[in-house]
């Protein structure tokens, strides 16, 4: 899901900073609109599935989907045949797949443009969206989790609120809440799929 990566990353990057200098902390308003975190919930997944239908709108409309099948099902089959004859050590079959890499290497980087084209499109937009919009909407923490979520080292890449941060008392109330970002990245994941499979806008990426 190299798409959904990139974004992510982004998004992770630009909610940890006030560029603008407007809101009150990093994560959400002081004041949101939807106040709540059954509420939050419901709507941060509805902005998930709607992000998600808008990505997915623009992929369909931009990529040939019968084009990036047929050369995702070609270069797919020519690394199943390579690898085979590399288990087999056919050193012939081998030579003859190799003279395919040419082709194969043009095909993938095809494939990789395609995939780039909505990404330019959509990335400027959804990174407004989540900049001035989204904080507006919601409180610093929009769910709880049941079990701490931060499962890599350090704090640049936290999905739920440390003890510390409890305590700190300026973002968090409960240990283990949801950051409003976390839980978008969390509905995504587990919408995004669907969406794709649905509208027949998958990322066949190997």
């Amino acid at each position: 899901m190299m798409e959904l990566g990139i974004l992510h990353f982004l998004d992770v990057i630009f909610l940890q900073m006030d560029i603008f200098g407007m809101r009150e902390g990093p994560l959400g308003s002081a004041d949101p609109w939807i106040k709540g975190i059954i509420p939050g919930c419901f709507a941060m997944i509805g902005f998930a599935l709607l992000l998600n239908l808008f990505n997915s709108g623009i992929r369909k409309k931009m990529v040939d989907q019968v084009k990036f099948t047929r050369i995702t099902k070609e270069v797919r089959a020519w690394q199943k045949e390579r690898m085979a004859a590399f288990r087999s050590k056919d050193n012939e079959k081998i030579a003859q797949l190799n003279k395919k890499s040419a082709y194969m290497n043009k095909m993938n980087m095809e494939m990789m443009q395609m995939n780039m084209r909505p990404l330019m499109i959509t990335i400027i937009p959804l990174l407004l969206i989540f900049y001035f919009v989204l904080p507006v909407l919601f409180s610093y923490t929009v769910a709880i989790s049941p079990v701490p979520l931060n499962i890599i080292p350090g704090d640049w890449f936290e999905l739920t609120c440390t003890a510390a941060k409890v305590a700190e008392g300026q973002y968090c109330e409960q240990e283990n809440a949801l950051y409003l970002w976390a839980w978008y990245f969390l509905a995504s994941i587990g919408l995004s799929g669907i969406i794709m499979r649905v509208t027949k806008t998958q990322m066949n990426l190997g």
